[in-house]
């Protein structure tokens, strides 16, 4: 008796994938919305943002480009050094996770261009390959985004500077 099901009995014809537009689309208009409340009111290039989730876990929101049209932001995870006192550096480098977004102001959509591992998102991929990435990998880098967007909306808290005037 066989515990692996007969091949003939298994559908074997695989169905290319295909994004969901409309999906996706949506998830870049929520994330672009979502960006304009974590960058408040920085715009300027070289601006940041600084988010305190709790003793460990900090983000930090970096303006690194600004065009008439589009900004570039660095999103980026900070596990604060002193809690990583007993992990070994070569584990403790890798626990810094980031991507960059694109902001396209006019469209009013926001994108995640690359993250820690992938230097360009595309929009699909064939499965399986080398690196091992999903076929909807972007779908899944723009919902992670969304996620650590809602995250520093709902439990970070922010030092603001009060002007005295």
């Amino acid at each position: 008796m066989s515990f692996f099901p007969n091949r003939s009995l298994v559908n074997t014809t695989r169905q290319n994938y295909r994004p969901n537009l409309v999906s996706l689309m949506t998830l870049c208009a929520n994330n672009y919305m979502l960006l304009l409340k974590v960058l408040a009111n920085k715009k300027i290039l070289g601006e940041t943002r600084h988010f305190f989730i709790s003793d460990f876990l900090s983000y930090n929101v970096t303006i690194t480009e600004v065009t008439r049209y589009t900004s570039v932001v660095c999103f980026e995870q900070e596990s604060l050094s002193y809690s990583l006192k007993n992990i070994p550096d070569i584990v403790a480098s890798g626990l810094h996770p980031r991507m960059t977004i694109r902001l396209y102001h006019d469209a009013r959509m926001a994108e995640v261009l690359s993250t820690q591992d992938i230097r360009q998102v595309k929009p699909r991929y064939d499965y399986p390959n080398n690196k091992m990435h999903q076929q909807d990998e972007k779908q899944q880098t723009n919902q992670f985004l969304n996620e650590w967007l809602h995250l520093c909306l709902h439990l970070g808290q922010v030092k603001i500077e009060l002007s005295s005037h």
